[in-house]
């Protein structure tokens, strides 16, 4: 430090400077405006956490394992020849049987959609056209990873595979 030199010779310190006490002006007086006052809004109500939506996602590997139709179903559920209401009891029960089996690939035989030529479009298709719906209102719905179309050795258009998500359980 005994080595180095200013840049630049230092500014003379200013004189302090003493303050005399002044007399305090009083500030005019300004007339009261009232403003209404507003409460704040209430905090916002946190939403309910939904449940996952079955069908959204699954890795590359299981969509080409599905693709190529070397995923082996481990259960199968056939809802042919069944009505609207007995088909969601069937496939409610056979949720319920796979995921307390443990099972990860269920085959659901739904039937083929309708044709586009057909005359009643209606008169067929009916069952397929609702299972996403009863999937999504499910009680299993967070336990549905996805929902596919079957190869054809399962049954291709007439069918669909709902795969499970592992058990968080030991």
């Amino acid at each position: 430090m005994a080595s180095v030199r200013p840049l630049r010779p230092a500014a003379p310190t200013p004189a302090p400077v003493v303050a005399t006490p002044a007399k305090p002006e009083k500030p005019p007086k300004a007339k009261a405006i009232r403003t209404p006052v507003v409460p704040a809004p209430p905090p916002l109500a946190k939403a309910p956490p939904r449940a996952p939506r079955p069908g959204v996602t699954l890795d590359g590997g299981w969509d080409k394992r599905l693709t190529k139709g070397a995923v082996v179903p481990d259960t199968a559920i056939d809802l042919h020849g069944h009505t609207l209401a007995s088909a969601h009891a069937l496939l409610d029960a056979g949720l319920d049987r796979a995921i307390g089996n443990g099972d990860r690939v269920l085959l659901l035989v739904t039937g083929k959609p309708p044709r586009p030529e057909s005359e009643r479009p209606h008169a067929r298709g009916a069952i397929r056209a609702a299972v996403q719906d009863w999937l999504m209102a499910s009680r299993h719905a967070g336990r549905i990873a996805a929902v596919r179309g079957a190869h054809p050795r399962h049954g291709g258009q007439g069918a669909l595979y709902i795969i499970l998500r592992r058990s968080r359980g030991g």
